[in-house]
């Protein structure tokens, strides 16, 4: 067995988790800290470069001591993140991307939807570069926001040294290296990876020629050693600067290779989360209108990545029971039993189904509440509850809870369907993330798609994905196959159960309909503007 150590650390919407791992893939250790949002007004949601990397470090600090790790033990490192914003001036500190002004708030975080306007702007050019972004390109993407803000802060705009995605600031602050990853720069900017440039007449086109001379000078491969720690960061982390650090991965896409690299082939992998990501590869590009991509080498070497998504999962799920009158006695009732809530919830929804086979017969949900990225490419759509009652009390907020986790798993299926119209193969479904803790949402997942799910035995597969990073990037295993099959075992299935199919097929034709229906409505309000 190898005494080599590698540690992943994973920059989700909500924390920073750091995993310290054995080249045989057992983690010895994971410690994780909250990080901040900032919700300036409407959709404005942003954070501090500044106090996540105070957390990178700390929790690299307890990994290490908790788990007695000698420092020269760490060969590599390897960080993944949410695709938001950073600037960074030319002193290397933070430019403000917030309305008053705050100097900490640097970071445009990816769920922030401000540039509306800018995103309608550059895909009214119809340029060829949209179609590796699914023919649109959405708000979530970095160059809406870098437009935005150099329409509305052109001083901040002209202040900023450089734009980093938040992967690729976290390496910069490790190492000083003045790179970006072909994953972030291929998913989030525009940039053409397998022409290895970007489309200078596209730039040009949506005014921002000038963004190259803003932006990292080398692309780096995924996998790619970009040096080792500084004295600065080593000192901040505890380690030595003999540890070499990764080119940055998107979060969702380190999931992703932790989940496909051994069998990449119909395997779709969902991250879920605060929002959900599903990833897909081929060896050819197979185009699908409204979703992301296709993209060459953006999560495996060689392979062309398509990915679906939904923008609200996990922050849907919790935001509707948290609207319910008796969300604080469930509070209450997970405190007193020491339990989760939503392990009370799992309890009280059994109860329910004891009661009646399907509780949400009558109670159909659109989970669009925070637009819709896949496969409808629609910022602007909306959520809707249909089935309403005066229902309350325990029965009432289990019924809602069920038809929030069915909400997201039937955009999942129209995901599925919507890459298999395009020819796409998807043979088998692998998930990691918050939903696979919860094994009612697993059940509701299998049922809806008709697919059994898969998991790995690493309950924090993202964490995983970044410390395979590390481990191919420091030599320890010469690609991201032979290191996944070292590193990476498999875990459980969840079964689909037949004898639902057709309950679930008439619900989801109900949840295709709402969305025309509120289309229908958006359109007939349209003529009164604010």
């Amino acid at each position: 067995m190898s005494a080599s150590r590698f540690i992943g650390i994973d920059v989700g919407s909500a924390s920073v988790r750091a995993g310290l791992f054995t080249a045989e893939g057992k983690r010895l250790c994971f410690a994780t800290r909250p990080i901040e949002q900032f919700h300036s007004q409407g959709d404005w949601v942003e954070q501090s470069s500044a106090q996540i990397w105070q957390g990178v470090c700390e929790t690299v600090r307890e990994v290490l001591q908790q788990s007695a790790t000698d420092p020269n033990q760490v060969k590599g490192m390897g960080f993944d993140a949410t695709c938001s914003l950073v600037a960074i001036d030319h002193q290397g500190q933070g430019v403000t991307l917030a309305e008053n002004g705050d100097a900490q708030r640097n970071i445009m975080m990816w769920m922030d939807h401000r540039a509306k306007a800018e995103t309608r702007t550059i895909n009214a050019t119809h340029h060829e570069t949209l179609n590796y972004v699914g023919g649109e390109m959405s708000v979530e993407m970095e160059l809406p926001k870098i437009l935005w803000l150099k329409n509305h802060y052109p001083e901040r705009y002209q202040r900023t040294w450089r734009f980093f995605d938040l992967a690729d600031y976290l390496v910069w602050q490790a190492t000083g290296a003045d790179v970006a990853s072909v994953c972030t720069l291929t998913c989030k900017w525009g940039y053409l990876a397998h022409e290895r440039q970007f489309r200078s007449d596209f730039l040009q086109a949506i005014g921002l020629d000038d963004l190259p001379q803003k932006i990292p000078t080398r692309v780096c491969d995924l996998g790619e050693a970009v040096g080792t720690l500084s004295e600065d960061a080593a000192r901040q982390l505890g380690l030595t600067t003999a540890t070499v650090v990764a080119s940055g991965i998107i979060d969702a896409h380190a999931g992703g290779l932790a989940l496909t690299a051994t069998t990449p082939q119909g395997s779709l992998a969902v991250i879920s989360g605060t929002s959900n990501c599903h990833m897909l590869v081929n060896r050819e590009p197979l185009p699908v209108q409204g979703v992301w991509g296709p993209y060459y080498n953006a999560m495996l070497p060689g392979w062309w990545l398509t990915e679906g998504g939904q923008s609200a999962a996990g922050a849907l799920v919790e935001w509707s029971v948290r609207q319910h009158a008796y969300w604080p006695e469930l509070q209450k009732k997970a405190e007193a039993a020491g339990q989760s809530v939503w392990q009370v919830l799992n309890l009280w929804l059994a109860e329910l189904e004891q009661q009646e086979h399907w509780p949400t017969r009558h109670l159909h949900m659109l989970g669009d509440h925070h637009g819709n990225r896949s496969p409808r490419a629609n910022p602007d759509a909306r959520g809707a509850l249909l089935g309403l009652t005066l229902e309350t009390g325990q029965f009432g907020l289990a019924r809602l809870y069920l038809a929030s986790l069915q909400a997201v798993a039937y955009g999942t299926r129209h995901i599925i369907e919507a890459l298999q119209q395009a020819g796409h193969n998807v043979e088998r479904l692998v998930f990691c993330g918050g939903a696979t803790k919860n094994p009612v949402w697993l059940r509701e997942y299998a049922n809806i798609t008709g697919y059994d799910v898969h998991r790995v035995t690493e309950e924090d597969a993202v964490t995983l994905g970044a410390a395979l990073m590390a481990a191919v990037a420091s030599g320890e295993y010469a690609d991201f196959p032979a290191a996944a099959a070292v590193m990476v075992s498999q875990g459980e299935t969840v079964s689909h159960d037949p004898a639902t199919a057709a309950f679930h097929q008439a619900k989801y034709e109900i949840y295709l309909q709402m969305y025309q229906e509120g289309a229908e409505a958006r359109a007939k309000m349209a003529v009164f503007t604010d």
